[in-house]
């Protein structure tokens, strides 16, 4: 909690700056967060967000869903702005810390291109400007079993943002390359590692009346030298004897993984709809797999209330590492590598109800019916034999935004 403390004192400090700028008008000051509860029906596993080192068991814990998220933007002139945000939260430590998630300068080149340079969003997803922000979407937090895929949320570079309208349809493109570095969870484990990971992508989206379409590419080459199980499983294959084996499961050195997303939203009258396809793919070989993975949303607004139900899956399409000849078909080292080239397959249903009863806040109550279909699903900390039982999650959130 001493971090939501520090994330209290630097929006007072922007308050205080605020206040100062105010005749000029030039400072915006603004923030979102989300004060939620989760808990689930056994003990066996946790259930997590992705690249989340610490879920929730059986005893109700606040630190899921909790987040707090501060933005500070000022213009320069009409051409250029600068915006920076930081965000408070539980993800690759069991303790909330305090990251910064944006931190940009944008420069319009006309009024449909204009340029970021610095720490931006990677356009990996269909909500991904605004995936932190409970607020904004209607479900209580992103499938885990998409945005699990590619947990890497921005980079350090530049990226354009072109808008054109024809007629009725707005056409929009963003592009985006630079260098990504940070820290990730390793898949199934609290174990945790760093990275480095050169991005470049393209999203393409177009919105004609209540719907929107949108389909998004893009390729990082991912380093780690880090992620000391993995090492270790490296050295003892050398050691026996399969050194090309330890080579192609690690990331010592550069691997290529893309990602393609498709998605759409509906806001039709009272209908609200959201869902994605995502394939992840390995161009070189490495010990992840290749997965698919959707989810489909579909609720009804009834004046402040809107109830939804979705439905989320992820399957492995297939492996980019081949066992060699003459290694064991069997026994504890197999086990070991085949389970590290296995994806954690599952799907949940869920439903839930969003309850706008006041200006810009929200509650929303949520019931997630996760079924692990192969290994432990997406479920952390788990059995080592893996956990095939039906596990629920029930959780309720305060979202709101200032």
């Amino acid at each position: 909690m001493k971090r939501l403390i520090l994330a209290s004192a630097i929006c007072a400090a922007f308050g205080s700056a605020h206040a100062g700028a105010m005749d000029d008008g030039n400072l915006t000051i603004g923030g979102f967060g989300t004060l939620g509860v989760a808990k689930t029906n056994t003990d066996k596993a946790q259930f997590s967000r992705y690249n989340q080192y610490e879920g929730v068991a059986d005893q109700a814990r606040i630190g899921l869903d909790t987040n707090l998220g501060l933005q500070a933007s000022y213009k320069v002139n009409d051409d250029l702005s600068g915006t920076v945000q930081v965000l408070t939260r539980k993800n690759t430590s069991p303790t909330f810390t305090t990251d910064l998630t944006w931190a940009f300068l944008k420069y319009k080149i006309s009024d449909e291109l204009n340029v970021r340079v610095g720490r931006v969003v990677l356009p990996t997803f269909l909500i991904s400007d605004y995936q932190n922000v409970g607020y904004a979407n209607t479900m209580m937090r992103p499938p885990v079993e998409m945005y699990d895929q590619d947990p890497i949320e921005s980079a350090d570079g530049a990226d354009f943002n072109y808008q054109h309208a024809f007629g009725d349809t707005n056409f929009t493109a963003q592009g985006v390359a630079g260098v990504s570095r940070g820290k990730l969870v390793a898949a199934g484990t609290s174990t945790v590692g760093t990275y480095r990971a050169p991005v470049m992508g393209l999203s393409l989206a177009i919105e004609h009346g209540p719907v929107t379409l949108r389909v998004a590419h893009l390729e990082a080459k991912m380093s780690s030298n880090d992620v000391t199980p993995l090492m270790q499983l490296q050295a003892t294959l050398s050691t026996l004897g399969f050194p090309t084996l330890a080579r192609d499961i690690g990331v010592n050195n550069s691997k290529k993984v893309t990602f393609t997303e498709v998605g759409m939203t509906l806001d039709w009258n009272n209908v609200v709809g959201q869902a994605e396809y995502g394939m992840r793919r390995a161009k070189d070989p490495i010990y992840v797999p290749d997965n698919n993975a959707w989810y489909a949303m579909l609720g009804y607004r009834m004046g402040k209330v809107l109830p939804y139900y979705s439905h989320a899956a992820v399957t492995q399409h297939g492996r980019s590492v081949t066992l060699p000849a003459g290694f064991p078909a069997a026994g504890a080292l197999f086990n070991v590598v085949n389970g590290l080239l296995t994806a954690s397959e599952q799907s949940t249903d869920l439903v839930g109800v969003r309850w706008d009863f006041a200006k810009n806040v929200a509650m929303k109550f949520q019931l997630d019916r996760v079924k692990p279909k192969t290994k432990t699903g997406t479920l952390i900390n788990g059995p080592a034999t893996g956990l095939k039982d039906t596990v629920n999650v029930v959780a309720a959130s305060l979202d709101f935004v200032f």
